[in-house]
């Protein structure tokens, strides 16, 4: 695609939902089963604890989702929290919403991924030994869609996005009915029990206390993904913050209601779901061996009927669908958010580049790679993956409302108008509102989760901030040792040009290297050959003198056998006893067709090159030299990602008439 055309990649709301808003309301597929996993630590007697969490859960998603819709709409630019507390608190807070963002996005990937899969198990579980393979497959299968770009990939997952919003609102409307006509839906594990854990048992106090708030932090998973918007008004179509701002404010609706739903279909059902099944009471044969289902798999057998219904296995299949692809909303955030990051040139500058298809290639792959690892290296366990996630985002949460209370003052200093004002008072309100909880709920996550694995995330965020800092003054530095003072000092001419033309025999590309060297007309010429074996240097020497060439040729006796050393320090001898002089260095190099040919050619011209570019006043040219192999480079073939931009052959040139897009 040309860069023309990236308006024709703008995103209308009924796409821009489920590629920005998948990661929340897929949360809904886990959030609940993540308190009720946390709560039956304690036993089945702490379960009523869960319709407080919950609520708890529900106001903090409508506090924050108001927070951002003022996001939305003062800067609509698309760095979202990262903008907002840059301008508003400083780079350095900004670096640090930057860092954890980027950290809560990789995990986003994972615990999606890892949770989807386990929906598959819940249907299929003869294909629990091959999770991790699984999980890892469809990473890359997301990342091939997303590479497409970004509207091509949100019409391949919108279907599967609304498929799961529609089931899991027929399954709750149908189990409420059934309650309501007195007819309630029991879940497969309603009949077991739940021995509490021995360290938490029977707890009082601050310890249970502590068990809530561990609850509560699990279920706070159901937030997970909503600043994406805000990061992504961009994308959207024109009028883009008032588009922006009812998809955020449909996804909020979306996920609260069906967050609700399945939370009072969970305790209506009685599930009971423990973090080892050995703790369920009443189990027959071997727990070890005994896979539980998910809560969404356990109500949705319930309402329609077993686990054979229809309606199981298209919820099923909605979940796990859904649930990977609300990786999705990480495979646009983070290569959007690292590249305004590396246009600030806090991460390496090729993460700014759009690919072929306008999409940040470069940041989807590096995505990926590290998600995929992480996958890999917990072996795809959610609950293992679960204790490093939300703790980045509820970071930028906190920063960016705190940045918006700012923003707002520094409005109202200007703004003289009543009704502006009255508006500027009210958002700042919210934004400090938002502030406060989602700080309150960072602390409980910090104190919940930190020894329980969330360590991790923290630890990846300080590293990734200091290398982020890192690369800032990198880029500083070597842009203020590259400025130009005195444009005229800067155009001097050397005193003398010195050419040198490296050889190694006496064929084709040793002529052509010393007629492209005698085309630049240097102050003096001359070869060099470096003498391995002295009976092939005489006899280089020999055929030099018969052929006539009029190039005087240099031997430099090498008893240790190497060349790269000896050729080196010759021309940096020349560099000392001549400081104004440079030296332009020529080697013939062979261009070969294979990727396997490379491995038998051209090693000994590479580390010349690399040696000699680390020696001030030399100029290296390399010049090729096309073996017949090389030919193949010219036939049509099969495009691949970039060639166009690379100029590479696109195969035979159109037939007139024809009509490329």
């Amino acid at each position: 695609m040309r860069s023309e055309e990236l308006h024709e990649t703008l995103l209308p709301k009924r796409l821009a939902l489920p590629i920005f808003a998948s990661d929340p309301l897929s949360s809904v597929a886990y959030a609940t089963q993540e308190i009720l996993l946390v709560l039956t630590l304690g036993g089945l007697a702490y379960l009523h604890f869960t319709p407080w969490i919950a609520a708890s859960v529900v106001a903090l998603m409508a506090v924050v989702v108001l927070s951002y819709r003022q996001v939305v709409h003062a800067y609509p630019s698309g760095g979202g929290s990262y903008e907002v507390v840059s301008t508003n608190l400083g780079p350095t807070a900004g670096l640090v919403v930057a860092a954890s963002l980027l950290v809560d996005y990789v995990m986003t990937v994972a615990v999606s991924v890892a949770s989807g899969v386990d929906n598959i198990i819940s249907a299929v579980p003869r294909l629990a030994d091959h999770r991790v393979l699984m999980a890892i497959g469809f990473v890359a299968v997301l990342t091939a869609m997303n590479l497409r770009g970004v509207r091509e990939s949100g019409r391949a997952f919108a279907a599967p996005t609304y498929l799961f919003i529609t089931g899991v609102l027929v399954m709750v409307v149908t189990g409420l009915i059934r309650y309501a006509l007195g007819d309630a839906p029991v879940a497969e594990s309603a009949a077991y029990g739940v021995s509490p854990d021995p360290s938490d048992a029977n707890l009082t106090g601050l310890a249970l206390l502590m068990l809530v708030l561990r609850a509560f932090s699990s279920g706070c998973t159901a937030l997970t993904g909503v600043e994406a918007i805000s990061n992504g008004v961009p994308a959207f179509r024109k009028p883009k913050s008032r588009n922006a701002a009812e998809t955020l404010t449909a996804m909020g609706v979306l996920a609260i209601v069906m967050f609700v739903g399945v939370t009072a279909l969970a305790l209506i059902t009685k599930v009971h779901i423990t973090d080892d099944a050995c703790r369920l009471t009443g189990l027959t044969g071997d727990c070890a061996s005994y896979t539980q289902r998910t809560v969404i798999a356990q109500i949705a057998a319930a309402v329609f009927g077993g686990e054979h219904s229809v309606g199981f296995y298209v919820i099923q299949a909605a979940t796990a669908l859904v649930l990977i692809l609300a990786a999705n909303t990480a495979f646009n955030g983070f290569p959007l958010l690292a590249s305004i990051l590396a246009q600030h040139r806090y991460l390496p500058h090729q993460l700014h580049n759009r690919g072929d298809r306008l999409a940040f290639s470069n940041g989807i792959l590096a995505l990926a790679v590290v998600a995929a690892l992480l996958l890999w290296g917990f072996k795809a366990n959610v609950t293992s993956l679960i204790h490093l996630y939300i703790l980045g985002v509820f970071t930028a949460f906190t920063l960016s409302q705190l940045g918006m209370v700012r923003h707002w003052n520094s409005e109202l200093r200007t703004e003289r108008d009543l009704a502006p004002r009255r508006r500027h008072h009210t958002a700042r309100v919210i934004n400090a509102l938002g502030s406060v909880v989602t700080g309150l709920v960072l602390v409980i996550v910090l104190a919940t989760k930190f020894t329980e694995g969330a360590w991790l995330a923290v630890l990846a965020a300080i590293v990734l901030w200091v290398m982020m800092r890192g690369i800032r003054r990198h880029y500083d530095a070597t842009s203020a040792e590259l400025a130009v003072a005195d444009p005229k000092g800067e155009l001097t001419l050397p005193s003398r040009v010195l050419g040198i033309v490296l050889v190694s025999t006496l064929h084709k590309p040793t002529l052509r290297a010393l007629a492209y060297a005698r085309a630049f007309r240097p102050d003096r010429l001359e070869a060099l050959t470096v003498s391995v074996d002295r009976d092939e240097a005489a006899a280089l020497l020999r055929r030099w003198e018969e052929y006539g060439i009029d190039v005087p040729l240099k031997i430099i006796d090498s008893p240790y056998r190497e060349v790269t050393r000896p050729v080196v320090e010759y021309v940096r001898s020349i560099r000392r006893e001549s400081p104004r002089d440079i030296v332009a260095v020529f080697i013939p190099e062979y261009v070969v067709g294979h990727w396997w040919e490379n491995l038998l050619h051209n090693q000994s011209a590479l580390w010349l090159k690399n040696r000699l570019l680390f020696t001030p006043g030399v100029m290296v040219t390399s010049v090729p030299w096309q073996l017949t192999s090389s030919a193949h480079a010219d036939r049509p073939a099969a495009r691949a990602p970039g060639s166009f931009r690379r100029g590479e052959p696109q195969g035979p040139a159109p037939r007139a008439g024809t009509r490329h897009r």
